[in-house]
């Protein structure tokens, strides 16, 4: 399946079921994988397929910030439209043009599709029916956005996604006239823990050829690589007959390629004999053996691969328990608001980010045993509950950053907390990213009362480790306690994700057995 194929609503029994009246919803962080979109390369020329694609409309459209005076005074949109240059075998410069001949709306690779455009603002009018009419979570209107915490990887596709989503979650009519421009976080790519950064973390890339290279020894010869071939070899470049994991392409290319053409018209098909259902399930099979064992079987693979992200996420829900800037709000808050302690909580996060992520995070929680890889606008929707009856003691809590005075403000604002991390911080100091087993029995008191559920394209998934009695929510294994989460999630969180991405390079790239995931 390379489109998600949403579900219909939930019914009234259905949300019953799903969300208890012993529990009352606090945070929502959604990550999404960016909509359709080209392939990232262009593959299969031999079997007719065209290289560029006349699917993106938005390429009819487009703007840009223009400066319009020199001292940066002011400032304009640039409204500008694109043809796609490519040249002849000859060198000649030509214009790009699609199956039909089309020369208006070619995508580059990579590029979300009108299709990914649809699906991801489809998924947004998916979440605010759910959160906004069914639940009455999330307002009907906003004035801002100050309790969503948005976030994309430097992919276009992916912010271009999220902002899709956005859009049909909270579309025109529901902001304010004056609704202030929102604030969107990206990081450097050298930074960025919101997709698999194997090229930027040493460590990480040995670790991920290594399994990669262990996967195409174990499949390359097998009777299931040879039942590709017998499909698609004779499709297979000029160099590389042989279909293989390691071939060029790689089969985890072609898989992409089958993906993108399935999702989109008939202009842009390959043979019928790459849709060929069991040769759809070999490859995902193996495609998933390659990239996501190591998640499952290394407590190092899920620290170095997707370790940062879950930690932030982990640190935003602890934050949110204890109602300081660690749920995200100072991040997503303009300057004059940033030390504001008044400031508005975060109640819900999207992050534009890709199938890699969405896999390698249920992997590593393990929880995506038997699953596929993700479709199009697939999402984890990471839910966190308080227990209605639960009412923390007084002295569990730290005091809010509004009754600390000027200076703990201050610093909360600027450095995240008052030496932050700092061993020499008070006991009432925020838990943060701090590991259950740092925390004194009254830290342990705070997260208390709390719940997390992962739904994965709406259906509950169940964390192994929570299953166990008092690890998870009366009657219902897929509600961990915040607490069990944290500790598994704890286990794989870096202190130093740059130091860690250096160091081990002469180690083994096995583990010496595997180190089970979700436990």
């Amino acid at each position: 399946m390379a489109s998600f194929e949403p579900r219909a609503p939930y019914t009234a029994e259905e949300l019953t079921r799903l969300y208890p009246e012993g529990l009352q919803l606090q945070l929502v962080q959604v990550l999404l994988r960016h909509g359709e979109r080209t392939p990232v390369s262009s593959r299969f020329q031999k079997a007719g397929l065209s290289p560029f694609w006349p699917y993106c409309a938005a390429a009819k459209r487009l703007s840009s910030v223009t400066m319009t005076h020199a001292d940066a005074s002011g400032w304009d949109q640039l409204e500008w439209k694109r043809h796609l240059e490519t040249f002849t075998d000859d060198d000649e410069p030509v214009v790009a043009s699609g199956p039909q001949g089309q020369v208006h709306g070619i995508c580059i690779p990579g590029e979300l599709t009108d299709k990914g455009r649809a699906s991801t603002l489809a998924l947004g009018q998916r979440l605010r029916h759910l959160y906004v009419d069914q639940l009455r979570f999330m307002p009907e209107a906003i004035k801002d956005a100050s309790i969503l915490y948005l976030r994309t990887t430097p992919v276009p596709r992916a912010l271009e996604s999220m902002q899709q989503t956005f859009w049909g979650m909270y579309p025109a009519a529901t902001r304010a006239a004056d609704f202030p421009v929102p604030m969107i976080l990206t990081r450097a790519p050298a930074d960025e823990t919101l997709f698999l950064n194997d090229g930027n973390c040493r460590r990480f890339a040995q670790l991920s050829r290594a399994f990669a290279t262990r996967a195409a020894s174990r499949w390359n010869e097998s009777k299931e690589m040879d039942y590709l071939n017998s499909l698609l070899a004779k499709w297979m470049p000029d160099g590389a007959e042989r279909v293989a994991v390691d071939s060029a392409p790689r089969l985890s290319g072609i898989m992409d390629t089958i993906s993108s053409t399935q999702s989109h018209g008939p202009g842009t098909r390959l043979p019928k004999e790459f849709y060929d259902p069991r040769a759809r399930e070999i490859i995902d099979r193996i495609a998933v053996e390659e990239w996501y064992a190591g998640f499952q079987e290394s407590t190092e693979y899920r620290m170095l691969g997707i370790g940062g992200l879950l930690g932030d996420m982990v640190s935003r829900m602890v934050g949110s328990v204890e109602g300081n800037s660690y749920d995200g709000s100072a991040e997503v808050a303009d300057d004059s608001r940033a030390l504001d302690p008044t400031r508005p909580k975060i109640r819900f996060g999207l992050s534009g980010c890709h199938d890699t992520t969405l896999a390698a995070t249920l992997t590593s929680l393990g929880a995506f045993e038997g699953e596929r890889w993700p479709p199009f606008t697939s999402h984890i929707a990471m839910e966190m509950f308080r227990q209605a009856d639960h009412h923390p003691r007084a002295d569990a809590i730290p005091p809010s950053p509004a009754k600390q005075g000027w200076w703990p403000s201050l610093a909360e604002g600027l450095l995240g907390w008052a030496g932050r991390g700092s061993k020499s911080s008070t006991a009432a100091r925020p838990i943060a990213r701090r590991p259950m087993t740092e925390l004194d029995e009254s830290e342990q008191a705070r997260l208390q009362g709390y719940f997390v559920r992962i739904r994965y394209n709406d259906r509950p998934m169940v964390v192994p480790g929570c299953r166990a009695s008092g690890k998870h929510f009366e009657g219902d294994e897929s509600f961990c306690t915040l607490t069990a989460f944290k500790e598994i999630v704890d286990k794989f969180t870096p202190k130093n994700w740059r130091q860690a991405c250096m160091s081990n390079v002469d180690e083994p790239l096995f583990p010496v057995q595997v180190e089970p995931a979700g436990v």
